[in-house]
């Protein structure tokens, strides 16, 4: 997931928006009690997920993968103040830890949590969303976009994480290697499909920016 030195990153953090307090405890607790904890946003790509939701200023944001509620809480910054964040996961054990950061938040009572297979759920929402960031298994983007964009309000921004996938995007495919599989043609679909508009970023793991059409 480094395709700059270590100290360059450094130097980015250290000249971006501080990371606020609430952030920086959820972040040190993922480190210290949930597995894969690399899985966070973090600090600099948790900037860019307010930043980017700050200048959208949604009502209604739509995140799928909510992990330990790092980057829901971000996107909820940039929140309008009568909006609401529906975040789903599958891990039935993160559920508390989410819910306990969440409820530490100003904005506990306007996230909403699903949990279960977001195929299945997304198809049961009867909002309309101005941000969706997709962060989940990798299999299953392509999907989500298509149950997705139905949802959307024209104008609204689509953001997908890893679309760099650790570079595996530039290497042959392992015949099992069915995630740089559809991430590949998942980044094709979005330069191509007439219903968007696409710049893909090189922020950490490659995160793209659509705009419903």
């Amino acid at each position: 997931m480094h395709f700059i030195s270590q100290e360059l990153e450094d130097y980015i953090e250290q000249h971006s928006e501080k990371e606020p307090a609430l952030l920086a405890a959820l972040n040190k607790e993922t480190y210290q009690k949930i597995l894969l904890p690399r899985m966070l946003s973090g600090h600099f790509q948790g900037r860019v997920l307010s930043m980017l939701s700050k200048l959208i200023r949604p009502v209604n944001i739509l995140e799928i993968g909510t992990y330990t509620g790092y980057s829901a809480l971000c996107l909820c910054e940039g929140m309008q103040e009568n909006g609401t964040l529906h975040t789903i996961d599958i891990k039935e054990e993160l559920v508390d830890f989410q819910r306990k950061h969440f409820d530490k938040s100003p904005w506990g009572k306007q996230i909403f949590q699903y949990l279960g297979e977001a195929v299945d759920i997304i198809p049961t929402l009867q909002t309309k969303f101005d941000l969706v960031f997709i962060d989940a298994d990798k299999e299953n983007y392509i999907n989500y976009f298509e149950l997705i964009l139905p949802k959307m309000n024209k104008g609204g921004i689509i953001l997908s994480d890893n679309v760099l996938w650790s570079g595996k995007v530039l290497e042959p495919i392992q015949p099992n290697d069915i995630s740089t599989k559809i991430i590949m043609e998942y980044n094709k679909l979005l330069k191509e499909d007439p219903r968007v508009e696409t710049v893909l970023l090189p922020i950490r793991d490659g995160l793209t920016v659509s705009r419903v059409l």
